[in-house]
């Protein structure tokens, strides 16, 4: 089994791929990739997408990453609604499951018009790699599996790796190695364990 240097080392050859660009995969299917790791990893995982940022956004060619930490945009969103102040306060009064649920509905996770799907379909064009970072800090109020199924119909030319905190086995995602979720089967695994 390869250590995180070693596997995070084998990520920009990868990106590079002329068929990573294409963003499909051998059965034509959407180009998803999930780079699981141990979440003891998570300061060292973070350097390395901003040195990956770094590398190809200044690298003369045409393709850049494009990062979308899941935390930071919860906190936009409730911030560009004038809610984040509302949900602070209704924290401090009514329990967790409360708070959860309101932010949840706010940011209409599971609606056709998800809020984040929106937030990430602005941001990106044409010649975006898109990184999908914050997986860890969004929980439980944004789960992984939601955000990818909803980005599965909405992004269908750039391609999308999420890093995962946790574990990937090809079907199943496990956050933090101890909390699974829904099953997620379109993705593959960027680079294996």
């Amino acid at each position: 089994m390869a250590n995180i240097k070693e596997r995070l080392d084998k990520i920009l050859p990868e990106i590079k791929k002329e068929s990573f660009m294409e963003s499909k995969g051998l059965g034509n299917e959407i180009g998803f990739y999930i780079f699981d790791y141990a979440p003891k990893d998570e300061m060292i995982v973070r350097d390395h997408i901003e040195f990956l940022k770094r590398k190809i956004n200044n690298d003369p060619g045409l393709v850049n990453i494009v990062e979308f930490d899941l935390y930071n945009i919860m906190l936009e969103i409730l911030e560009d609604k004038g809610y984040l102040e509302r949900t602070i306060k209704m924290e401090e009064k009514h329990c967790s499951d409360k708070v959860l649920k309101a932010v949840k509905r706010t940011l209409r996770l599971t609606s056709k018009n998800n809020l984040f799907v929106e937030y990430i379909e602005e941001r990106i064009e044409e010649n975006h790699i898109v990184f999908i970072t914050g997986v860890g800090k969004a929980w439980p109020i944004v789960r992984s599996h939601t955000v990818l199924n909803n980005l599965h119909a909405a992004i269908d030319e750039n391609p999308l790796v999420m890093f995962f905190p946790g574990s990937y086995d090809g079907a199943e995602l496990s956050l933090f190695g101890e909390i699974h979720d829904d099953n997620y089967y379109r993705a593959f695994s960027l680079v294996p364990r």
